[in-house]
């Protein structure tokens, strides 16, 4: 569980963020009109709004969730008393896949471009305008392609790698996060597919940074470990952190592109919205854990946490 330090400015930028339509905070109004003046007095309960996917012990997707499997712990509350609960209302896609092409990965670089090439050949549940490529290497992340990549040469594009090539990983999720959350609405899901060892050089940004930047944006992470390694490396730490502090999921590369794009589709028409009034109006950042209460075999996917202020 990652806890995030955050500057006033920062905290200010996901103020504003909470606010916005589709946010994880939420604010249920209610009215009460007074006759003899004719004016109508507002008040606002603060509701958190918390979309996840389910999977069991095997890493299969559940989608028979019901209320009753499950508790939400909101910094130390534990949360049963639901306000709403039913299957979230994603209607498409929008994928943005980020290419790691530092020198760090060159003996496994072709291994992953060809990955990279088969995942967006098979794409077909996502639109064709709904895909982006962005790319890895430098001092700072590069739009390859957005909306429509599948006619993207990855050969021509990345011809070879540099030796000793920088590797801005953080400052790229940053950036395609971004580029997601400005590209959808409340109604896409925003997938950033990541094929890296996990491994930055250069980035302007930290670690924190670029998973607060997934869940400023509704970002969800589905990181490919190219490392070889997953078990032994930090940088494989790094993607795990990435996926699973934004919602998403974690693979190594023997996996296949099959079972990432599977676990997209799946996750897509099997997630679930839950809504609930928030247990303490502290503010900050306050963490999210869902436990299972029955089978505890369940594993629940989720963003990690949400800032609240009161000065709105």
């Amino acid at each position: 569980m990652a806890v995030c330090r955050k500057s006033q400015n920062r905290l200010l930028r996901f103020v504003l963020w909470v606010i916005l339509p589709g946010s994880i905070l939420g604010r249920a109004p209610s009215q009460t009109a007074n006759s003899s003046t004719g004016l109508t007095f507002r008040s606002e309960v603060t509701e958190v709004r918390v979309t996840f996917s389910t999977t069991d012990q095997k890493n299969r997707i559940v989608s028979n969730v019901q209320p009753s499997d499950f508790a939400i712990i909101d910094q130390d509350r534990v949360v049963h008393d639901f306000r709403s609960f039913a299957r979230s209302e994603y209607t498409r896609l929008n994928v943005a896949v980020l290419v790691d092409a530092s020198d760090s990965i060159k003996p496994r670089f072709q291994q992953e471009l060809s990955k990279v090439v088969e995942l967006l050949g098979q794409a077909n549940g996502v639109p064709e305008d709904s895909l982006s490529v962005v790319s890895v290497r430098g001092l700072k992340p590069t739009m390859l392609c957005q909306g429509n990549c599948r006619a993207l040469d990855m050969g021509a594009q990345f011809p070879a790698v540099q030796k000793g090539g920088q590797t801005p990983l953080y400052d790229s999720i940053v950036f395609a996060s971004r580029a997601l959350a400005q590209a959808s609405d409340i109604h896409t899901r925003r997938i950033l597919v990541i094929f890296s060892d996990g491994a930055d050089t250069i980035s302007l940004r930290s670690l924190d940074d670029a998973i607060d930047s997934t869940i400023e944006g509704d970002v969800a992470v589905y990181s490919v470990d190219v490392s070889g390694a997953p078990h032994a490396r930090q940088g494989s730490a790094v993607l795990r952190a990435l996926a699973t502090n934004s919602g998403g999921r974690y693979f190594t590369a023997e996996a296949g592109t099959d079972k990432v794009l599977d676990a997209i589709l799946e996750d897509l028409h099997t997630t679930f919205t839950v809504a609930y009034k928030m247990p303490t109006p502290a503010e900050g950042f306050h963490q999210l854990r869902i436990l299972p209460t029955h089978d505890l075999g369940l594993q629940f996917h989720c963003r990690r946490g949400y800032y609240y202020s009161n000065n709105f």
